[in-house]
C-alpha cells in the first residue's frame, strides 16, 4: 500500500503543483485557453485556489516523507476531494461542461485519502 500511496500521491501532487503555479503566476488572458471558467471567477479567488493547490501538493508529499504530522496527507487529499466537488458544478454551469478531468482527479484524491488512512 505504501508504494501505491506514493504513486498516486506523487501524480496528484505533480498535477496540483503545476496547475496551482499556473493559477498563481499567469494572467487571466493566459489562463483562459486552458481554464475557460476564469472569466466567471474573480482573479483573487483564482489565485487563492492556486495557493491552496500548491499547499495541498506539498501537504501530500512532505509530511509522509519527513514523518512529521503524516495526518496532513489525509487532510490534503481530503481537501482535493472537496476542491473537485466544488469544481464540478463550476464546470457544469460554464460553456465547456468538461468534467472528465475533474472526475478523474476526484477519484484519485479519494483513493489517496484511503491509502493515506491505511498507511497512517
Amino acid at each position: 500500500m505504501n508504494i501505491a500511496f506514493w504513486i498516486v500521491a506523487g501524480l496528484l501532487a505533480l498535477f496540483y503543483l503545476y496547475a496551482g503555479a499556473l493559477k498563481i503566476t499567469r494572467s487571466r488572458d493566459r489562463l483562459r485557453p486552458m481554464m475557460a471558467w476564469v472569466d466567471r471567477i474573480p482573479l483573487p479567488a483564482v489565485r487563492v485556489v492556486g495557493v491552496l493547490e500548491v499547499l495541498g501538493a506539498l501537504g501530500l508529499i512532505l509530511p509522509p516523507l519527513t514523518g512529521l504530522a503524516p495526518w496532513l496527507a489525509v487532510a490534503a487529499a481530503t481537501g482535493f476531494v472537496l476542491l473537485q466537488l466544488g469544481a464540478i458544478p463550476v464546470h457544469l454551469t460554464s460553456k465547456d461542461r468538461q468534467i472528465g478531468l475533474n472526475i478523474t482527479l476526484l477519484l484519485l484524491a479519494a483513493v489517496t485519502v484511503w491509502l493515506a488512512i491505511a498507511g497512517v
